[in-house]
């Protein structure tokens, strides 16, 4: 059985991510439990990115790391398919310069 190619099930939604967190996105699927995101870092630089199901969440998650935290670092020019609860939000934040994140609702890999 192969895996099927990734199926894009809403619109894609960017942040520019910075020294300070920007204002959380929401990646809002147009089906039911689309929970995978096709997640670009376009940027020269690591992008710590914040998860979660409120902005206020995202926002809490979205630190440089130094020892343990709920950021999941998005190395520069990173392309990925990660797999989140339903309509999640986003931000993320850089230890320095700015990376812009593009994020696409969908399933498939």
């Amino acid at each position: 059985m192969g895996t099927q190619a990734f199926t894009p099930t809403g619109n894609t939604v960017m942040f520019t991510a910075n020294t300070s967190a920007p204002t959380p996105v929401q990646a809002v699927s147009s089906t039911l439990g689309g929970n995978q995101y096709r997640i670009l870092n376009s940027g020269t630089v690591t992008v710590f990115m914040g998860v979660g199901n409120t902005a206020a969440a995202s926002t809490s998650n979205a630190t440089v790391i130094t020892s343990t935290s709920s950021t999941i670092p998005l190395l520069a020019g990173t392309d990925e398919i990660l797999t989140f609860n339903a309509n999640a939000y986003f931000t993320g934040i850089t230890a320095a310069s700015t990376a812009v994140v593009y994020i696409t609702p969908g399933d498939g890999s």
